[in-house]
């Protein structure tokens, strides 16, 4: 008797066509922003990563090429800064790291980047020593950013400091030209 009074009530709640779909709109509009957000992120970290590189590679070629000239770390920031044009306050959020390695025994630079941002105090270079003639060159940069949409999913899983500020390195070789 409970059953049959059940039954009918879900095939009347089913034949009805009246109504809006707010909860679908609802479900299908959060799920759907979700993903859009998501989307927007990746592509603009992905935007940020591929500038931070063709700084980084451009300012390599021009030290590579460079004859007689030593540039400083603050050159070699100003360089990246001005080939990567997105990227927000690159001067205070961009450290550098620069070493030569031996191609025979080589080790790598530590693993843990040279990182700071703009908020933080600010900390003395850990390593930034130019090339001589013929040395292989290792060239870290580390920029701190402001993810766009921090309390998106995307956003909630970069590794962030205090401030709110995510990571990202880059790294290139280059060999140093004779003068």
């Amino acid at each position: 008797m409970m059953m049959s009074r059940f039954h009918n009530l879900a095939r009347r709640f089913r034949s009805e066509e009246d109504g809006n779909a707010t909860v679908e709109f609802a479900v299908y509009f959060t799920v759907f922003f979700l993903l859009l957000a998501a989307g927007v992120e990746i592509a603009y970290m992905n935007l940020r990563h591929a500038m931070l590189e063709r700084g980084v590679d451009l300012a390599t070629r021009e030290i590579r090429l460079s004859t007689g000239h030593i540039p400083t770390y603050e050159e070699v920031r100003g360089m990246i800064c001005e080939k990567a044009t997105i990227l927000d306050d690159c001067a205070n959020n961009l450290r550098l790291e620069m070493v030569q390695v031996d191609p025979r025994d080589f080790t790598s630079a530590p693993v843990d980047a040279d990182c700071q941002n703009a908020v933080q105090d600010p900390h003395p270079v850990r390593n930034f020593v130019p090339g001589q003639d013929n040395e292989l060159m290792l060239v870290r940069a580390c920029l701190k950013y402001k993810p766009m949409l921090p309390t998106t999913s995307l956003g909630k899983k970069l590794n962030k400091d205090a401030e709110g500020y995510a990571q990202m390195v880059v790294t290139s070789a280059f060999v140093q030209e004779p003068r």
